[in-house]
């Protein structure tokens, strides 16, 4: 019983984590194409573009990176 219901809080925990991870990383991912794409978008910002592209590129790869963690699911190390 007791490891019954530990498990069934495993899977919450996981579900809440899962959640909370692909939508973060769909929220950072976004922000890195708006950032990419903020010229066409007509979005000017005062900084230099090497930067600003470099910022859309870690929001990419970091989104895409929570995403995946979402999607595999291994948040206990046993």
């Amino acid at each position: 019983m007791a490891q019954e219901q530990q498990d069934n809080r495993r899977k919450q925990y996981s579900m809440m984590r899962s959640i909370l991870d692909y939508g973060m990383g769909a929220l950072i991912l976004l922000f890195g194409f708006f950032f990419l794409f903020s010229e066409k978008l007509g979005f000017d910002f005062e900084m230099e573009p090497i930067f600003k592209y470099f910022f859309a590129g870690l929001c990419i790869v970091y989104g895409g990176w929570r995403i995946y963690r979402g999607y595999q699911k291994n948040y206990y190390s046993e």
